[in-house]
């Protein structure tokens, strides 16, 4: 994928059964460790290069990165034959507990409750966490639940969610096994 606008530059690939390979550099350090994250948990094998307007903040560069990241996932996901197509998961880190859900089914929206107790980490305005998983699961069509259970660290619960989303996607991603064949809904159309 690639996307060029007067506010980013990004280049993107993806391999949804991969090894957790991660290549990133987005120029927001915190970023970057939050999409190795995803790809290591998922199992996804991710390259993300982005020069973005960093000078003003980083709202464009994470925005236009999970727009591509979506169209990407859409784009792989094909007509999802033989996926399980939902995968959840209630992850723990440190102190912070996610939820996360997941449904392929084509129509994508997020559903949050996040209470990140700062309004940066690093560099980074914690406002961004939710605004990713927006831009992702609008692209991907993909249906995506995030709910913080508990959480005092604002690193920690981001860095859960990123986790959650990663695993719960490789979950709903998965193979059944039963139907390998089968588009996982009565339409017959996902």
């Amino acid at each position: 994928m690639e996307r060029i606008t007067s506010e980013t530059q990004i280049q993107l690939s993806l391999s949804l059964h991969g090894t957790g390979k991660a290549e990133i550099d987005t120029g927001c350090g915190f970023l970057n460790h939050m999409l190795t994250l995803f790809a290591r948990h998922g199992c996804f094998d991710l390259s993300v290069y982005c020069k973005g307007d960093t000078e003003v903040d980083f709202h464009h560069t994470t925005e236009d990165i999970a727009i591509c990241l979506g169209q990407a996932f859409r784009e792989a996901m094909g007509e999802k034959r033989g996926i399980v197509r939902y995968g959840s998961i209630l992850l723990p880190m440190d102190e912070a507990l996610v939820l996360c859900a997941a449904d392929l089914s084509g129509r994508g929206g997020f559903y949050g409750e996040l209470a990140i107790p700062t309004e940066k980490v690093g560099t980074f305005d914690t406002e961004l966490c939710e605004e990713f998983f927006i831009a992702f699961a609008r692209e991907a069509g993909v249906t995506l639940h995030l709910r913080q259970i508990a959480g005092k660290n604002s690193h920690h619960i981001i860095e859960a969610c990123f986790k959650a989303a990663g695993r719960s996607l490789k979950a709903a991603l998965a193979v059944d096994q039963a139907n390998p064949d089968a588009i996982p809904s009565t339409k017959g159309v996902l």
